[in-house]
């Protein structure tokens, strides 16, 4: 038998509160937080950033986002913008 957990993840880079310090967050999404996200019956990233700047508020500064949504049947990916974000969201968070 094999299970299949799917999750939905926002990863963020930015600044948090204290000066200088750049940091990323992974935030997993609930079911609340999606119906929040869900605009007109859809996702898109204007949605994901509007959340985002409601919802982290450790962060003083967004710079960018990715994120992988689950909504249905249907895997929602919405890349980062800046192809160097991934790098600094793994620098900061010291993975590979």
């Amino acid at each position: 038998m094999k299970l299949l957990i799917k999750k939905s993840v926002v990863w963020v880079v930015g600044h948090i509160w204290m000066p200088n310090t750049q940091s990323a967050y992974q935030y997993e999404l609930t079911s609340y937080d999606i119906s929040n996200i869900i605009e007109n019956g859809t996702i898109t990233r204007d949605n994901v950033e509007q959340w985002i700047n409601s919802h982290c508020g450790d962060f003083r500064t967004i710079e960018d986002f990715s994120a992988s949504i689950e909504l249905g049947e249907d895997t929602l990916d919405f890349p980062w913008e800046n192809e160097d974000s991934e790098c600094i969201y793994n620098d900061c968070r010291g993975e590979d």
